[in-house]
C-alpha cells in the first residue's frame, strides 16, 4: 500500500528562493569582518596538541651511547612489520659497556608503512624509540622513507635517561652510608 504525502505549494518567495539566498548572503557577511583563521604553511605551523604521535625516531643517552639493546620487541610488535633490527655485538673496545649484550647493527623504519600507533615505544624496555612531533616527512622515492639506524638517531637526539642503564650499577660500598 502507497502513503501519499500531501505537499502545500510554494510561496513566491520560496519560487525564487529568496530565503535561502538571503540566509547565505547572511553567512557571508557575519564571516566577511571576522579575522582569518588560515594558517599560511610553511611560515606558520599549527600548535601540536598534547598527546601527538608523530615520526618515531631512536634516542641516544647524555654520554652519547645508543639506548637500543637490539631486544627486538618493537619489531615483533608492529601491526604493518614497518621496523626491521638485525642484531649485533657491543665493540669490545668499549670498558663501559661490557655488561651489556648486544645493539643493533642495522635498525629501519620505513615510514611509508608505518601507522604512528606508538607501540614501538610503549613496549621498548630501554626507552630508546620515542614519537618526535614531526609531522611532516617527505621523500621523492621510496627509499628516502626508509630511515635507517643514522637518519633515526639524527631525528631522535639526545633524551635524558632516568634510569643510567649503560652505567654500571654502583656497588654498596660505593652508596655507601652518605645519609
Amino acid at each position: 500500500m502507497a502513503y501519499v504525502v500531501e505537499r502545500k505549494p510554494l510561496t513566491l518567495a520560496e519560487r525564487f528562493y529568496l530565503p535561502q539566498i538571503f540566509a547565505g548572503m547572511w553567512v557571508t557577511w557575519k564571516r566577511i569582518f571576522r579575522p582569518t583563521v588560515t594558517l599560511q604553511y610553511p611560515e606558520e605551523r599549527p600548535a601540536i596538541p598534547p598527546g601527538y604521535r608523530g615520526v618515531p625516531t631512536l634516542v641516544m643517552d647524555p654520554n652519547g651511547r645508543e639506548k637500543c639493546v637490539a631486544c627486538q620487541l618493537c619489531e615483533f610488535v608492529c601491526p604493518p612489520k614497518a621496523i626491521r633490527i638485525t642484531p649485533g655485538t657491543v665493540p669490545a673496545d668499549q670498558p663501559e659497556c661490557t655488561h651489556v649484550e648486544k645493539a643493533p647493527k642495522e635498525f629501519e623504519i620505513d615510514m611509508l608503512r608505518c601507522i604512528y600507533c606508538g607501540l614501538c615505544q610503549e613496549v621498548c624496555p630501554e626507552e630508546a624509540i620515542f614519537l618526535q612531533n614531526q609531522y611532516s616527512m617527505v621523500g621523492y622515492t621510496r627509499a628516502e622513507m626508509v630511515n635507517d639506524k643514522a637518519k633515526l638517531y639524527e631525528l631522535g637526539g639526545t633524551l635524558p635517561d632516568q634510569h643510567f642503564k649503560w652505567d654500571k650499577k654502583k656497588s654498596a660500598e660505593e652508596h655507601g652510608n652518605a645519609h
